[in-house]
């Protein structure tokens, strides 16, 4: 066999992982390799004989586990983006493995006892001083032998659990699909939709991962409605139960670090602070958005002539939208080409606003013939990093968009970062690919993350770019979003794809006024969700819940956001955020979309106020917020780009929750 590529670091531009060479087989010897490295160099730093420093010490660290960490960053965005029976195999055996060794890392007595006796005068190195300091607590540095071994085997069942929740989640995509056997039962999805999902001459329909399909606003055959809305809610059944016994043990592990329960735990060391804090911006959000819900779905009973469904509401919506507002959505898709989106629309908004520029690198390989590797430049012409681009859907990627870094930025190693965006389009079976206006938001999104990634100007790889709290980190790529609808931005990407004509100012301007239309439905789905999952980990330690499905409904209706009509984009079998293997970090933080989004509303009033797409304004976002990464604290980041702290009534007014 040849030599193991993740073994020394890659020679390729700005240390892009050498996809073309790395075969399946590389990666346990490498994970096997970097783990035992990595934990003799943790000896040799704990076991110094010198007085404790910042150097031998705490930089030691941030040195330290080179091969695990190229391993594991190219394996975790293999097994979300490309995945295969083998890449699942080697997930459920060496997941526990890397849990238990990070636990030998935090819960290293001696090594702990050297962190404790660092000190220095350097404000940089005294933050990251004090963020290892709190990482090795949280982790149990602090407990008892016993205690700790109670902890070890609390970590290692809750990573097995969610190892199998998300695998459970990933074969229901698929397995619990819509299959139709006559194509006029699809009636309202475009030619070229149909003819992407055909197989072996049945129409498979696979599940995108939230409570509402996009195919629910398009499909005119009610029963064919129903049936995806049931398999939605229904699929991965066997996940309720793992779930519970995941939020049983969060709250015991909670328990022994010494909070009352998960959600305690979880939002310490967020910019939230307290479950208080989060209770009170939820509160005030719940009654509004229900109420807006309820007028809403008399709207869309009113429109269908009966009592709606909940598999009716995104279909009848559309409907109430193009009556009230002359407004159809699917107009807008001619205008919507994918690749003119992402260079006229996502790079020109970047562009003009932080003048970076764009070169493609087809010499540079992805992982799937997909990918799009793209070399990004400063106004000066330096190099800023590499941005990878992997736009569609397939069976083997799970759902919902993301970011991820494949090489954080650092000038401790003199790294640039490569940061990848995943989005999950349909591709089509020809022709162009054209997105709803949905789609073209999230790769604005999307892209926002990626922003916070390659401007990350930082010396060390712990605080790098997108490293800051989690009701942090969605506040920079919510704010990118507005650059989608900014006037010269849409513009210069809207554009019919066959005539190059612009999309009509008064196609706009219906956009525009339906915008606020719906936001009942929209707040009330989030909120269900955030709630839900603030209930599973609010439970006391030693708390059983035997029917998860039960559990579901009455945390719902004790907070006030149940309603019959309007289900929680994500159920507990399918909430892959807080309970899944490669994004369950969000456990009592799915809140954080909404709280960030209160910062959001107020950049983006921030930014309209001072002209919008302007050089300066861009350079004030990037120096003052975007490049810090988690080198300083969130709202004092967010303090010195705002000039004060934030206020909650531009999100109200936004979502049309303001009496």
């Amino acid at each position: 066999m040849t030599e193991n590529p993740f073994f020394a670091p890659s020679t390729l531009p700005y240390g892009l992982p050498p996809f073309a060479e790395i075969r399946e087989e590389h990666y346990l010897p490498a994970f096997e390799r970097g783990m035992a490295d990595q934990l003799r160099e943790v000896e040799e730093i704990a076991n110094e004989t010198g007085p404790a420093t910042f150097a031998n010490t705490i930089e030691a660290l941030e040195r330290s586990g080179q091969i695990l960490k190229r391993t594991a960053t190219v394996f975790m965005s293999i097994a979300s983006s490309n995945t295969t029976d083998g890449i699942r195999e080697i997930e459920t055996e060496v997941f526990p493995r890397l849990t238990n060794h990070s636990d030998s890392i935090h819960l290293n007595r001696a090594l702990y006892a050297r962190i404790k006796q660092v000190t220095t005068e350097n404000p940089e190195e005294a933050w990251l001083l004090e963020k290892y300091r709190v990482d090795f607590v949280r982790a149990g540095a602090d407990l008892s032998e016993a205690d700790q071994e109670r902890l070890r085997g609390l970590n290692e069942e809750l990573t097995k659990l969610a190892t199998t929740f998300s695998q459970n989640l990933l074969t229901a995509s698929t397995g619990s699909a819509l299959v139709v056997e006559d194509a006029k039962r699809l009636d309202g999805l475009s030619e070229s939709s149909i003819k992407a999902i055909e197989k072996d001459g049945t129409y498979v329909l696979p599940l995108l991962n939230y409570t509402n399909q996009p195919a629910l606003a398009e499909l005119t055959d009610r029963e064919t409605r129903r049936k995806l809305y049931e398999l939605s809610v229904g699929r991965a059944p066997e996940n309720f139960g793992l779930a519970a016994r995941m939020a049983a043990l969060r709250a015991e592990r909670a328990a022994l670090l010494g909070y009352p329960d998960h959600a305690s735990y979880s939002v310490a060391d967020q910019t939230a602070k307290t479950t208080g804090a989060v209770e009170e911006m939820l509160g005030k959000l719940v009654g509004p958005a229900v109420a807006n819900a309820r007028l809403e779905a008399e709207a869309l009973s009113e429109q269908a002539g009966f009592p709606i469904e909940p598999w009716d509401w995104s279909f009848y919506a559309e409907k109430v939208r193009k009556a009230r507002y002359d407004f159809d959505g699917a107009e807008l898709r001619p205008y919507f080409e994918l690749d003119r989106v992402l260079r006229d629309g996502v790079f020109h908004a970047a562009g003009e606003l932080y003048g970076i520029t764009f070169a493609d690198r087809d010499d540079l390989a992805g992982y799937h013939p997909d990918v799009r590797v793209f070399e990004v430049f400063n106004a000066d012409g330096s190099k800023l990093g590499l941005f990878v681009f992997d736009p569609y859907a397939r069976p083997t990627k799970r759902g919902g968009a993301w970011m991820n870094n494949l090489v954080d930025q650092s000038h401790l190693f003199g790294e640039l970062p490569v940061v990848m965006n995943n989005l999950n389009i349909t591709k089509p079976a020809e022709g162009p690919t054209l997105l709803t206006f949905d789609e073209v938001n999230t790769a604005f999104h999307e892209f926002g993350h990626a922003l916070h990634g390659l401007f990350s100007d930082v010396r060390f790889p712990r605080v790098s770019g997108t490293t800051v709290p989690r009701d942090f980190v969605e506040y920079p790529s919510q704010v990118n979003e507005m650059w989608a609808t900014w006037p010269s931005v849409l513009a210069n990407f809207a554009k019919h794809h066959e005539t190059g004509e612009p999309v009509p100012a008064e196609l706009l301007e219906k956009m525009k006024a339906a915008e606020k239309f719906n936001q009942g439905f929209g707040t009330v789905e989030y909120l269900s969700a955030a709630l839900l999952d603030w209930a599973w980990h609010k439970l006391a330690p030693g708390e059983v819940v035997e029917d998860a499905e039960a559990f579901e409904d009455a945390a719902l209706e004790r907070a006030g956001i149940a309603f019959r009509l309007v289900r929680t984009r994500y159920r507990t079998n399918y909430f892959a955020h807080i309970f899944s293997g490669g994004v369950g970090g969000y456990s009592a933080g799915y809140y954080s979309y909404i709280w960030s989004e209160v910062l959001d509303a107020e950049s983006v009033d921030w930014f309209t106020e001072n002209g919008g797409l302007k050089r300066e304004n861009g350079d004030h976002f990037r120096s003052t917020l975007l490049s810090v990464g988690g080198s300083k604290d969130a709202m004092d980041a967010f303090r010195a780009f705002r000039g004060r702290d934030p206020r909650i009534e531009p999100l109200l007014k936004r979502r049309g929750l303001l009496a």
